[in-house]
């Protein structure tokens, strides 16, 4: 029987490293990308099938692939989009451009590999394509709006891709994890850094509490869990014989989307807004 294939994007730590590394394991036939070369020699070392894949150029998302489909002989079973980053940042003090390279990789280049997957899905009658959202996939938090913005439009994207292709083998998943222990603040503390003007904002004085929580080492809220609890959840998106629409992980994720059906909007913003 052959090993099921299955591409991740995003796989130089966190949450991609996890799923890679549970669903080889598995024995999956697993390729594992990322954005920069020394990160994709990283994987190999580590024994896996690797290939330099940056979300922001059309053209390696298009090499990527089209290596990845020469080794399996023109098929895919599965696809997990998760390589993306987080933009901090008031609305107010956010550069176009800025917003616009957030939405490059996070929604752009998700959407241009899912697009080119689903022709090679629809053409051996099957896949499953999981995208890694996010609580503030469906709730915002102050400071947070690039990010808030492109994982809203992920679940847009996710929600018309699922009813377009109701009458096909193929089946859409989101994952919304809440805190989960990876690099993501490290990461965007760096981009809070190079591109927002932080020191001369309306806004510095809670830039400093949010520099301050970005640059902690410590779990971002006795809720958080670890990248093991996203690939729990990615197994049965991959493996179920129905897999979910959704998948709630976390319990601030959870609590939210309690809260966002039952809450007035006035009264949500007030618990929203302290984060």
């Amino acid at each position: 029987m052959n090993k099921k294939s299955i591409l991740i994007t995003g796989c130089s730590s966190g949450i991609g490293l996890d799923a890679a590394s549970t669903l080889a394991a598995r024995d999956y036939q697993v390729f594992t990308s990322a954005r920069k070369q020394s990160d994709v020699d990283a994987l190999i070392n580590r024994g896996f099938q690797a290939v330099r894949l940056d979300l922001a150029e059309q053209e390696s998302i298009e090499q990527a692939l089209a290596q990845v489909l020469t080794i399996t002989g023109g098929t895919l079973d599965y696809l997990f989009n998760n390589g993306a980053y987080g933009q901090p940042g008031a609305v107010e003090d956010l550069p176009t451009d800025i917003l616009r390279r957030q939405f490059e990789t996070n929604v752009f280049g998700w959407h241009d590999l899912t697009t080119r997957v689903i022709k090679v899905m629809r053409a051996q009658g099957h896949g499953r394509i999981v995208q890694n959202s996010s609580v503030l996939g469906f709730v915002c938090m102050p400071y947070r709006g690039a990010y808030n913005a492109s994982k809203f439009a992920i679940e847009g994207l996710a929600d018309t891709l699922r009813l377009e292709l109701k009458n096909t083998n193929i089946h859409i998943s989101l994952l919304q994890p809440g805190p989960i222990n990876t690099n993501f603040r490290q990461n965007a503390l760096q981009a809070f850094k190079q591109n927002i003007k932080w020191q001369s904002s309306i806004h510095s004085q809670e830039y400093g509490k949010q520099i301050e929580r970005l640059a902690s080492t410590d779990p971002a809220s006795g809720f958080t869990l670890e990248a093991s609890a996203v690939t729990k959840c990615l197994i049965h998106a991959l493996e179920s014989k129905v897999p979910k629409a959704r998948y709630r992980i976390t319990l601030p994720t959870k609590l939210f989307s309690i809260l966002k059906r039952l809450l007035p909007s006035r009264w949500l913003d007030v618990l929203l807004a302290k984060g």
